[in-house]
């Protein structure tokens, strides 16, 4: 543990500044720099440098974003922390994705979290400042090896004659790498892309670019990968480039290579960030006269305008529920955006299965009870991790459709099984079941099965489901017959915590 380095603290509330220096100090961390002021801080890192800065977000005259982004102009390599309430958890991975800040922590704090997280930056800082000086080290030392360079290259001459005329003609960058992801070719546009002016042979591929998921850059020989959210840095502008990666490994010439193609994706990620301005204002003028319709509505039928006649209250009723509709498809088609661009960040967390689905069943009760439909389901006191509520939401959707298309008197089955970890819940009726084009085509966008009673449906709740469940690293499928029922099926691996004892 490095305790001596220097961490900056940033927030408006001195309290929290106090708390947290004390902290740190009881960690054995003695150079601790507190600010309540964002420009006093701006003003010391113009003349001084730190390991990690802690900044909190809502702040007087400049939030923590704006700031952390002056405090990586000044030094790009000092680990950033932001600190925010919940409420601004989606400005907070904006941070991640815009910034490229390390961490978000949640206020209120844990202790022993915020000190990993804090010892975490100091390592990941350290880390950096020695790589770009081994960097500056191979540099030297290729400048030294020319010959060897000369007689490697002479060796690759044949492979590079095949490969040139396509790679020095791709408006794509294009880079070969051999077994140890060092670059072996690369065509010019790979140099406009990466923004790196220098001889990009030998460099290791992988150490130019920001990886902002952790995600997968290994594969097998055949195998094609394709990967987001990767940056690189422009140096001459101070700022992030947004790029798009195709893995391929092959042989060539009996060697292992893995062929780059590199895509700079600036404009469709603005053509994104527009898309999301659009899509936030347009959810937010659709919802907000509905809400006030309802609550107008909520207020005449509680009796606030005075007493309704029969005919009124149902009038006001129908319109209620149409409005509710409204705001139910307004909310499912906004879910299903942000699935479709990845702007679904799940919270998984350990829940009673149990629990949930018998929460489900009491709230469709009065559709269940309207058809009088009994409902089977064994208790297996599976604790599981997931997202809960929205596991709850395909749970409610399944669930309901069984309802739905059940015959009066019927039954429905779940069924919840642990297999080795893996969660498997089945839920099953005796109703009108799926015809074969129905199956083909059931969680597809705005796809509906041929129901004989006609039920209003957008469409989108299968599909939902497919989204969650696919997510969640699981999998979802169905069957049946007509006239014979439909069972929906969804598998989550490595969801199953442990099994408490049901009475």
């Amino acid at each position: 543990m490095d305790i001596f380095a220097k961490i900056l603290v940033l927030d408006d509330e001195v309290m929290v500044t106090k708390t947290l220096k004390t902290l740190l100090k009881l960690e054995g961390y003695s150079n601790v720099f507190t600010f309540n002021r964002p420009i006093d801080a701006v003003n010391w890192l113009k003349e001084n440098n730190c390991s990690v800065i802690i900044s909190d977000f809502i702040m007087p005259d400049m939030n923590g974003i704006e700031f952390l982004i002056k405090a990586k102009e000044l030094h790009p390599d000092t680990t950033q922390i932001l600190l925010t309430g919940y409420a601004d958890k989606e400005n907070a991975i904006k941070a991640i994705n815009e910034v490229g800040i390390f961490k978000y922590i949640e206020k209120p704090w844990n202790n022993d979290d915020i000190i990993l997280n804090i010892k975490n930056g100091i390592e990941r800082t350290n880390l950096k400042v020695q790589l770009k000086n081994k960097i500056e080290e191979l540099e030297i030392l290729n400048r030294n090896l020319e010959n060897i360079v000369e007689k490697r290259t002479n060796e690759l001459k044949t492979t590079n004659n095949k490969l040139e005329t396509i790679i020095t003609n791709l408006s794509e960058g294009l880079v070969v790498l051999d077994s140890n992801n060092k670059i072996e070719q690369y065509n010019p546009a790979s140099i406009e892309i990466l923004k790196i002016k220098e001889d990009l042979k030998g460099k290791n591929f992988f150490e130019l670019l920001i990886n902002e998921q952790n995600q997968k850059t290994t594969l097998n020989v055949g195998e094609t990968l394709y990967l987001r959210n990767f940056n690189i840095v422009d140096y001459d502008k101070n700022l992030t480039v947004p790029i798009e990666l195709s893995l391929s490994k092959t042989k060539l010439n009996d060697e292992i290579k893995t062929i780059v193609l590199i895509r700079d994706v600036t404009k469709e990620k603005e053509n994104e960030r527009l898309k999301d301005d659009f899509i936030a204002t347009l959810t937010h003028d659709l919802r907000t006269p509905v809400l006030a319709s309802i609550n107008a509505l909520e207020f005449a039928l509680n009796g606030t305008l005075g007493e309704l006649t029969g005919e009124l209250r149902n009038l006001f009723t129908t319109m209620k529920r149409s409005m509710e509709d409204m705001l139910g498809l307004v909310n499912v088609l906004l879910e299903v955006y942000r699935y479709e661009s990845n702007k679904m960040h799940l919270v998984k967390t350990d829940f009673d299965l149990d629990e949930l689905i018998l929460n489900c069943i009491q709230e469709l009760k009065p559709l269940s009870d309207k058809t009088n439909l009994n409902i089977e389901f064994e208790q297996k006191g599976l604790i599981i991790k997931a997202d809960r509520s929205e596991i709850k939401r395909v749970l409610f959707n399944i669930l309901g459709n069984a309802i739905k298309h059940s015959f009066e008197g019927g039954k429905i089955i779940i069924k919840t099984e642990d297999i080795e970890g893996n969660l498997k819940v089945s839920i099953q009726d005796f109703g009108e079941g799926l015809s074969k084009e129905d199956l083909d085509g059931l969680f597809k966008k705005f796809q509906r099965g041929n129901s004989k009673k006609r039920l209003p449906s957008t469409g989108l709740g299968l599909y939902l489901s497919r989204q969650i469940i696919e997510a969640h690293n699981g999998e979802i499928k169905a069957d049946g017959e007509i006239n014979k029922g439909a069972t929906f099926t969804f598998t989550l691996n490595k969801a199953v915590k442990s099994a408490k004892v049901v009475s």
